[in-house]
């Protein structure tokens, strides 16, 4: 029942006023990511494919398919949800660059917002790029913000932000308005943020999603640091990963989505869509109040490669227990998944092409 409601308040908001449905966004070409696909990506596309309203706007993005030669279940993953929570858009770019499908389908947008991607926060600023060594040599990839561009978005902040879902309860400054995790189910053409957020579900329910995650950072003295959280329907499946996780050294907490908090993620892709939905927060040095000084990539108790290898660590194990579970035809074989010990160790770097 709770799916069905979700559905039918999915379709409400694509009915709304005339005014969500003439934004006008500003044309331009997407930001354009040195992003080098390894030899499991057998298909790219792009976000507009599935939102045509996405189409030459800054909003549209990348999508890179790696299938299986056995079919099996179909597995999402977005990074970069937020631009500035970069250990979740390289675990992204580490699986198109590294990682191998052998049985199903791994779908990966590794820049969801990619508006956010091109601005600077006001609020945690950072540098425009971060710097990894790869077997390559020196890359560049780059570093954002929390929200879309307010430029891009299509129209003014509004004084409070509150989700249009009745059941919501929060009411947030108007900045959120271009806060794609505040965003779902989104809109077809509603402001860029609602458009983004209306691509990744069609992409969700045309591509028959099975197990979905969104790959965030919070600060460091942050409650949600080290912390998934998951969707009441797929509670119990989250706990068995994190049982697993602690057995390796990880010990990450768990939290259920809210009821009343609606616009995140892991609520609405759960609630409108047949996916386990997920979103796993690690934490970063560049989430604090002043970022003078931090580095963003080598801090020495946070560095980039622990919350990398965390986020994939944590990625394999609700995997293992979601195929636990699952019938055999719908299960998901992925390859060349480093541990996050390996990660630690040899760098971030040492996973890109």
């Amino acid at each position: 029942m709770r799916v069905r409601h979700a559905f039918l308040f999915a379709a409400a908001v694509l009915s709304l006023p005339a005014f969500f449905a003439q934004v006008a966004v500003p044309s331009g070409a997407p930001a354009v990511h040195d992003i080098r696909p390894g030899p499991g990506v057998t298909a790219t596309k792009m976000l507009s494919a599935y939102a045509p309203r996405l189409a030459n706007t800054p909003g549209d993005t990348t999508v890179y398919v790696l299938e299986g030669q056995e079919p099996g279940a179909t597995v999402f993953v977005a990074g970069g949800t937020h631009g500035n929570e970069i250990a979740g858009i390289m675990a992204a770019i580490v699986l198109v660059e590294h990682a191998r499908v052998r049985k199903g389908r791994l779908i990966v947008v590794p820049h969801a917002n990619n508006s956010a991607i091109t601005d600077v926060d006001p609020e945690r600023p950072g540098p425009p790029f971060i710097t990894l060594t790869t077997a390559s040599g020196e890359r560049r990839f780059r570093y954002g913000s929390r929200r879309t561009r307010l430029d891009q978005q299509g129209a003014p902040d509004p004084k409070i932000y509150r989700h249009p879902n009745p059941k919501a309860d929060e009411t947030l400054p108007g900045t959120e308005a271009r806060n794609l995790n505040r965003a779902y189910p989104g809109a077809a053409g509603g402001t860029l943020t609602e458009r983004m957020a209306f691509g990744i579900m069609q992409l969700l329910t045309a591509e028959q999603v099975s197990v979905a995650f969104d790959f965030h950072e919070a600060g460091p003295e942050s409650r949600l640091a080290w912390m998934v959280v998951a969707n009441p329907k797929n509670l119990a499946t989250a706990a068995a990963a994190l049982f697993d996780l602690e057995a390796q050294g990880l010990v990450m907490k768990l939290e259920r989505s809210s009821e009343t908090f609606r616009g995140l993620s892991h609520r609405e892709w759960g609630d409108a869509t047949k996916a386990q939905a997920y979103l796993f927060e690690t934490p970063s040095p560049s989430m604090v109040n002043d970022t003078t000084g931090v580095d963003f990539v080598n801090d020495p108790k946070l560095p980039l490669s622990k919350r990398v290898g965390g986020q994939l660590a944590t990625f394999a194990a609700v995997l293992e227990a979601y195929n636990r579970d699952a019938p055999p035809a719908s299960r998901v074989a992925l390859l060349d998944l480093p541990a996050m010990t390996v990660v630690e160790k040899a760098g971030v770097g040492a996973f890109l092409r």
